[in-house]
């Protein structure tokens, strides 16, 4: 079982103390200028190196924090729609810039149902999740084979492949890949033949009813948002860890941006 997509928070973290340290030397400097009445003709290192890039370094930590992010696929939790080794354009400003070192957010919008969102992982907020919105706070959601449907609505799946042929990818061999469409959105998944969803929904409790060893309903709690891996039979998601709280949410992954193994993965919208 994939764990999901930890995203790059040890860059983040260094951005920050590299915020803090040229921060720190452009205020030393500031405060030695002022006390010197003028600016001496010979810079020492630490402001060339320092101080001088308090600014740069403060923008591109802004940037990446509040604006947007480049993480790295890791996992396949998210097959066939990311593939291990994606790096990600994840919009931040789509739901809202959120404040660095809080989860405070600045609402420009919400999520909706088919997004790709990146997320803090509620069992542990340190790290960063992505998948895919399923149900929006009181949606019905039935589960049945690993494919959904929202509502009510009947289940709309069509199969591209069985997983053989010269064509297919080494990962997805043996795997069934899935049209799904729910609520107007339409997406492939995969799912094991053998498996077929036979993974009961432990997390997300009274809220759910299960109807068969791979069959399930639940209906999503208010401020809750119920989230799942496109790699239906291999993904530690809503199912294992509950509801998604919104206020979790860090925001929606938008495009890859490339792959260094597969070249033709570039600029591909999601």
């Amino acid at each position: 079982m994939s764990a999901g997509v930890q995203i790059g928070f040890s860059i983040n973290e260094i951005l920050a103390l590299a915020t803090l340290a040229t921060g720190a030397c452009w205020v030393a400097w500031k405060l030695r200028t002022r006390r010197l009445g003028a600016v001496p003709e010979k810079k020492p290192l630490w402001v060339s190196f320092g101080a001088e890039l308090f600014v740069v370094v403060a923008l591109m930590f802004t940037c990446r924090v509040a604006v947007a992010d480049w993480p790295k696929v890791p996992s396949g939790s998210m097959e066939p729609t990311l593939r291990v080794g994606d790096y990600l354009l994840v919009n931040h400003l789509a739901y809202g810039p959120r404040l660095p070192f809080t989860n405070t957010a600045i609402v420009f919008g919400q999520p909706q149902r088919g997004d790709v969102v990146v997320f803090r992982y509620p069992l542990d907020v340190s790290e960063f999740y992505v998948k895919r919105l399923i149900g929006l706070p009181g949606d019905v959601v039935r589960f049945d084979g690993g494919a959904v449907s929202v509502n009510g609505a009947p289940f709309d799946v069509q199969v591209i492949s069985e997983g053989t042929g010269p064509k297919v990818k080494p990962e997805d061999r043996g795997q069934w890949l899935l049209d799904e469409t729910t609520a107007g959105n339409s997406r492939t998944i995969k799912v094991n033949p053998f498996v077929m969803g036979r993974l009961a929904p432990t997390g997300m409790g009274a809220a759910c009813t299960i109807e068969g060893a791979a069959a399930w309903q639940c209906t999503v709690p208010p401020g809750r948002y119920l989230m799942m891996g496109d790699n239906r039979d291999n993904s530690s998601d809503s199912r294992v860890w509950g509801f998604l709280p919104q206020e979790d949410v860090y925001g929606k992954a938008v495009r890859v941006l490339f792959n260094l193994h597969d070249l033709s993965r570039a600029w591909k919208p999601l």
